[in-house]
C-alpha cells in the first residue's frame, strides 16, 4: 500500500468538539476507545493489585513476585511466534476457523516448551529463589503461561474481528486477581503469582467461549496452508516482537541483579504507573493496524489517530508529573522514592507515541523489516543503557536511558517520513 504525501492536515479538525461527538460510530475511535477503556482499566485493577499487594506481603516478596511476573511475561512473548500480529493482518483475507484455531494451538503448545525451559534456566540462574525448587510450583508456572497465552491470543482475535467490547469483558474479568490476593497471602511469592493465574484462567474461558459463540469454532489444530502463507509476516513481527519486548520485561531483573529486591520494588511500581499513559497511543496504534488491514485509508486513519492521542494523552501526563507522589504514596511511603522515574517516564510518553502510531503503518504497508531495525536498535539502546546508567544512578538511570532511547527512535521515524515524503 503505498503512502501519498499528506497535504493541508489542519488539527483542530480532529480536535474538534463535533468530530468527538462522531467518534462513537466510527470503526477506528470504537475500537481505540474499547480497547483504550479495557487497557486502563486494566491498569487501574492492576495497580490496586499492587496497592493491595504492597500491603499484605513484604517488600522483598514484592520483588521477587515482580522478578516471577516478568519471567513469566517473557513466555508469553516468546510463546506468540509472531501469530498475535497475523491474527490482525490475515483474519479479514483468510477462512477465520483456521486463523484462529492455528493461532492458539501453535501458541498454547509453544507456551508449554518455553514454560519449561524458562524453569530449567532459572534454576540456574538464580538458585537462591525457592520457588523454582517446588515441582509443584513449577507445574504451575507452565499451566499459567499456557493460560496466559489462551487470554492473550483470544484478545488478539477479538479485536481483529472488530469485537472490541469482548475485549473489554475479558479484561474486565481478570480483576479477580485482586480479591485474590487476600486468601493467598499466606504462600508469600506464590500468593501473588497465584492470584495472576486465577485472573488468567477466567479470562481464557471466557475468551474460548465467547469466540465459539460469535466469531467461529475452536479445532485443537494448525493449518499447514495458513501457516505457510502468513511464515514471512510472522515470522519477521515475532523477531520485532521480542526486540521491542525483551528490553523491557528484563528490566525488573536487570535492577533486582544490580540493586536490590526493594530497589526492584520500586522500580517496577514507578514504571507501571508512568506507563498507564502509554496505554492511549497503544490502543490506537492497534486500531490504526485493524482498520488499515480491512481496507481503510491509512493516511487518513493515522492522523486521526495521533490527534485523538495527544488530545488525551497530555492531560494523563500533567496529572503523573505534578501528582504521582501522591498516587506512589497509596502504596507505601517508600515507593514515593520512584517518583523521579516516574517523572521521566511520564514525559517520554510522547516521544513513545510516535513509536507506537509508526508500528502499525509499516505493518499495513507490509514493510517488516524496518520495524525488525528499529527494534534492534531500541533493544541495543535500551539495554546497554539502563546497564550503565543504573549502575551510576540507580533506578533513576533507568528512566534516562528510556528517555535517550526513545529520542533516537524519533529522530530515526522523522527521517523515515521526509526520506518517503510523508509530510
Amino acid at each position: 500500500m503505498a503512502w501519498k504525501p499528506v497535504m493541508n492536515f489542519n488539527l483542530h479538525r480532529y480536535l474538534s468538539c463535533k468530530a468527538i461527538a462522531g467518534m462513537a460510530g466510527d470503526g477506528l475511535y470504537r475500537t481505540s476507545f474499547f480497547m483504550a477503556f479495557a487497557n486502563i482499566m486494566s491498569a487501574g485493577c492492576g495497580f490496586f493489585f499492587w496497592i493491595i499487594a504492597a500491603r499484605l506481603y513484604a517488600l522483598e516478596q514484592v520483588g521477587l513476585a515482580t522478578a516471577l511476573i516478568s519471567s513469566l511475561a517473557l513466555v508469553a512473548l516468546f510463546s506468540t511466534l509472531g501469530f498475535d500480529s497475523s491474527i490482525i493482518r490475515f483474519l479479514p483475507l483468510e477462512d477465520k476457523g483456521k486463523v484462529i484455531s492455528t493461532s492458539f494451538f501453535v501458541t498454547t503448545g509453544a507456551s508449554i516448551i518455553f514454560g519449561g525451559i524458562c524453569i530449567l534456566l532459572m534454576m540456574i540462574l538464580t538458585p537462591s529463589m525457592p520457588f523454582w525448587q517446588d515441582p509443584g510450583h513449577s507445574l504451575a508456572f507452565i499451566l499459567v503461561a499456557a493460560l496466559n497465552s489462551i487470554a492473550v491470543m483470544g484478545g488478539y482475535a477479538f479485536v481483529a474481528d472488530r469485537k472490541a467490547d469482548h475485549y473489554f469483558l475479558q479484561n474486565l474479568l481478570q480483576a479477580i486477581r485482586i480479591p485474590a490476593l487476600v486468601p493467598l497471602a499466606f504462600l508469600g511469592v506464590f500468593g501473588i503469582f497465584g492470584a495472576i493465574g486465577l485472573g488468567y484462567l477466567t479470562a481464557a474461558l471466557y475468551s474460548l467461549t465467547k469466540i465459539q459463540l460469535s466469531i467461529c469454532r475452536i479445532r485443537p489444530q494448525a493449518d499447514r496452508e495458513f501457516i505457510r502463507k502468513s511464515l514471512r509476516f510472522s515470522s519477521l513481527n515475532y523477531l520485532s516482537s521480542l526486540l521491542y519486548a525483551a528490553p523491557t520485561l528484563m528490566m525488573p531483573i536487570l535492577v533486582l541483579s544490580l540493586l536490590d529486591e526493594a530497589e526492584a520494588a520500586k522500580y517496577y511500581i514507578a514504571f507501571a504507573l508512568g506507563t498507564l499513559v502509554l496505554i492511549i497511543p497503544s490502543s490506537f496504534g492497534t486500531s490504526l493496524f485493524v482498520e488499515g488491514s480491512h481496507g481503510n485509508s491509512l493516511k487518513k486513519s493515522a492522523f486521526r489517530a495521533g490527534g485523538a492521542s495527544l488530545m488525551i494523552m497530555l492531560p494523563a501526563v500533567l496529572v503523573l508529573f505534578f501528582y504521582g507522589d501522591q498516587l506512589l504514596g497509596l502504596l507505601r511511603g517508600e515507593y514515593v522514592e520512584g517518583f523521579g522515574l516516574l517523572k521521566i517516564i511520564a514525559l517520554s510518553s510522547f516521544p513513545v507515541a510516535c513509536y507506537s502510531l509508526f508500528i502499525p503503518i509499516q505493518n499495513v504497508r507490509m514493510r517488516v523489516e524496518s520495524i525488525v531495525k528499529l527494534n534492534a536498535l531500541r533493544c541495543i539502546l535500551l539495554l546497554g543503557l539502563s546497564y550503565v546508567m543504573v549502575n551510576r544512578y540507580g533506578i533513576l538511570g533507568a528512566g534516562y536511558a528510556w528517555m535517550i532511547t526513545y529520542m533516537v527512535i524519533v529522530i530515526w521515524v522523522g527521517w523515515v517520513a521526509l526520506k518517503e515524503k510523508w509530510i
